[in-house]
């Protein structure tokens, strides 16, 4: 039965790994795959997902206005496909977490949603709200703070090496830019101001 799964997490837990290491094992049965990730994270490269351990493969795209159920039925037009792999599933729109949810009913295939669940504020990503909201099956992907508590913020650094509490809540980086941390790290970074 098909279902939509949301795993979700903080910066640097292995969510990509554990994207390509599925469509892995989908592959090394004989299964497709159809990887997706959002247009505008090129990080790795152009459609390109990759993890920071060094593996990666290619993939198409999303934008914020594509219809994603069209998309994936275009593409099934051109073969089966056993599985949907989405990473940076936080940048998708809540209309398009309703269109994957119409292709896995509908189309009666399997989509695998991976991505950050909050910003550097504290805040849910509107894509990320819709996905836990609308998935039929969550899955943490943990990591783990400094302090040996599990990871569940993340802060965004100013170039002074502080937290910034202010900013568009989407910027593309890596480790020089984001630390995950647990609650009480964060708070304290932040100085507890977006709590109040």
């Amino acid at each position: 039965m098909a279902k939509l799964y949301f795993h979700y997490s903080t910066m640097n837990a292995g969510k990509s790994t554990a994207l390509l290491q599925a469509s892995h094992n989908y592959r090394e049965g004989g299964m497709a795959t159809y990887l997706l990730t959002a247009r505008f994270d090129d990080r790795a490269g152009e459609g390109r997902i990759a993890s920071r351990i060094g593996i990666g493969e290619a993939a198409d795209t999303f934008g914020p206005q594509e219809d994603m159920l069209a998309k994936l039925r275009t593409r099934f037009a051109a073969g089966t496909v056993a599985c949907v792999f989405i990473d940076e599933a936080q940048f998708l729109t809540k209309p398009q977490v309703w269109q994957l949810a119409q292709a896995v009913d509908d189309l009666g295939v399997p989509v695998m949603c991976y991505g950050l669940r909050v910003d550097f504020q504290g805040n849910l990503f509107p894509g990320s709200a819709a996905l836990l909201a609308w998935a039929d099956e969550m899955r943490e992907v943990r990591t783990i703070c400094h302090c040996g508590r599990k990871a569940t913020m993340v802060i965004r650094r100013g170039p002074d090496g502080r937290a910034l509490r202010d900013g568009e809540q989407v910027q593309i980086g890596g480790n020089e830019t984001y630390v995950s941390l647990c609650r009480r790290h964060w708070r304290a970074a932040v100085a507890d101001q977006a709590v109040a």
